[in-house]
C-alpha cells in the first residue's frame, strides 16, 4: 500500500511581505532542509563549548550503525542520552584544543566519529552558553561495533533494541516528519564523508576530524608505535593556507522541461522504475559548468530535446550520499522538442504529457520507488514521485501556473 507522505519544512519567513515575494512567491522548502538546529558553526573548533555540550543533561544523541540511524518507527528517530554513550565515547574527545590534538596524533588509535549538529534554541531553557548560545545540543554518533568500542557498541545496541528501537533498514527514510529528517540528512551526510575520507587525498597518509566532525586535517606527525620517528612524509596541504579537506557536496541539476506552447511536460523514465512511473530529468554538474548550460546538456544528451530559458525553482539537500538537487524549470525552443534517445542510454522512455494529465497523476498517481500508487489511482495511468522528492514540487509549480505567474508555488 501508499505509504504517508509526512509534511514538508515550512519556509522560513513565511508570512513575511517582501518585494521579492510578492514577484516570486513564498519561497518553497523541500524535503530534508529545515533543520530546527542551530548550527553554530563557528563554535566548531571552540572545545570547552564542544565538552560542555556533550555532557549536558538535554544533549540528544542519533545513533548510526551501518548509516542506519536509531528509530522507534518509520516516523520518528529515538535519541540517546550522554549517560548511554559514555561507555564508548570514554575519553572526552574535546578536552583539549584541536592543535593540542593533531600534536598527538596517533592513527592506530580508533575514536568513533562524533558529529556536533547544532543546538535546538527553541529548548530556551536548557543548554547556555557565555550566557548568548542557548538551546539544547544535538550530536550524531556512529556505532558500528569495532574494535575497541565493538563490547561497548553491542551492549548499547542490544540495550536499545531491548527497549523496542531498531535500526532503520531501509535506504531512505522519506517518512520522517520534516524536521526529523533534516537532522538525519546532516547526520547521515558527515557520518558517511568521514567514512569515506580517511586518507589525505594528496599524501595518501590517515587524516584526523577535527571542526566537530565537519573537517579533516592531514597532521604532520603520527605517534604510531610502528612508526619512528613520528614524521610524515611531506605534503602539499600543509604548504597552502591549510592542511584540511572538507565535506563532499556534489551539485546535481533536477529540471521540469515544458514545451515551447506551455501546455506540456517533459518526463522521463528508467528501465528498474515501476511501470508507469516517470520523473522529471537530472544529472550531475560539471566542472565550470553553469546551472543553466547543465540543464540544457543534460536535457538534449538524454532526451535530444532542446532547452531555451532556464530558470532556478528551489533545492533540496539529498544526503545519498552528499548531493544537492537544484531545482529548475526550462522550456524546449520551437522546433527543438522531437525526442532522441539515441545519445545517452540512461533512460529508457521519455515523453511529453499534457499539464492536465501531470495534475492527475499528482493528485492520485504519487508513490515512492517501492510502493503502490494512491487508492484513486487506476492502471496505466501515469504515475510519478512522492511529494518528499523535489521532482513533485517542480512538477506541482509548472501546473500551477508558474510559468504563467498565476501561482507562485
Amino acid at each position: 500500500m501508499s505509504a504517508p507522505q509526512p509534511d514538508l519544512p515550512e519556509p522560513v519567513h513565511a508570512e513575511l511581505d517582501s518585494m521579492l515575494s510578492r514577484k516570486f512567491g513564498k519561497e518553497v522548502a523541500n524535503y530534508f532542509s529545515g533543520s530546527p538546529l542551530n548550527r553554530v558553526s563557528f563554535l566548531r573548533t571552540d572545545h570547552l563549548f564542544l565538552s560542555l555540550a556533550l555532557k549536558h543533561p538535554s544533549t540528544s544523541f542519533l545513533l548510526f550503525k551501518n548509516l542506519e540511524p536509531l528509530v522507534k518507527s518509520p516516523t520518528q528517530l529515538a535519541y540517546a542520552s550522554y549517560k548511554d554513550v559514555q561507555p564508548i565515547i570514554e575519553d572526552d574527545p574535546y578536552w583539549e584544543s584541536e592543535e593540542e590534538l593533531i600534536k598527538r596524533y596517533n592513527s592506530t588509535t580508533y575514536t568513533p566519529q562524533l558529529i556536533f549538529l547544532g543546538l535546538d534554541d527553541r529548548d530556551r531553557e536548557g543548554f547556555e552558553y557565555k550566557n548568548h548560545y542557548k538551546g539544547a545540543p544535538f550530536f550524531a554518533l556512529d556505532i558500528t561495533p569495532k574494535e575497541p568500542i565493538a563490547s561497548a557498541a553491542e551492549s548499547l545496541i542490544s540495550r536499545m533494541e531491548s527497549d523496542g528501537l531498531s535500526f532503520s533498514k531501509g535506504r531512505m527514510h522519506l517518512s520522517l516528519p520534516a524536521h526529523e529528517a533534516a537532522i538525519y540528512a546532516t547526520s547521515r551526510h558527515l557520518l558517511d564523508w568521514n567514512a569515506r575520507n580517511p586518507f589525505c587525498a594528496t599524501c595518501g597518509q590517515p587524516t584526523l576530524s577535527i571542526n566537530a566532525g565537519f573537517k579533516r586535517a592531514c597532521p604532520p606527525i603520527d605517534l604510531a608505535p610502528a612508526l619512528w620517528p613520528p614524521s610524515r612524509p611531506p605534503c602539499a596541504t600543509r604548504t597552502g593556507i591549510s592542511n584540511v579537506s572538507f565535506p563532499r557536496t556534489d551539485p546535481t541539476v533536477i529540471m521540469a522541461v515544458v514545451s515551447s506552447c506551455g501546455t506540456k511536460l517533459l518526463l522521463g523514465r528508467q528501465k528498474r522504475w515501476p511501470a508507469f512511473w516517470y520523473s522529471t530529468l537530472a544529472g550531475f554538474l560539471e566542472p565550470a559548468e553553469s546551472v543553466e548550460e547543465a540543464v540544457r546538456r543534460e536535457v538534449w544528451e538524454e532526451s535530444g530535446i532542446q532547452v531555451g530559458r532556464v530558470v532556478i525553482h528551489s533545492t533540496q539537500p539529498w544526503p545519498y550520499p552528499a548531493n544537492l538537487m537544484i531545482g529548475a524549470i526550462g522550456q524546449a525552443v520551437p522546433g527543438g522538442e522531437e525526442i532522441n534517445l539515441g545519445h545517452d542510454a540512461e533512460l529508457e522512455d521519455a515523453r511529453w504529457f499534457g499539464v492536465e494529465e501531470v495534475r492527475e497523476a499528482l493528485r492520485v498517481g504519487t508513490s515512492g520507488l517501492g510502493e503502490a500508487a494512491g487508492p484513486e489511482y487506476k492502471e496505466g495511468g501515469l504515475r510519478v514521485p512522492p511529494k518528499t522528492a523535489i521532482a513533485y514540487q517542480l512538477m506541482s509549480a509548472v501546473v500551477g501556473g508558474f510559468l504563467g505567474g498565476e501561482a507562485k508555488m
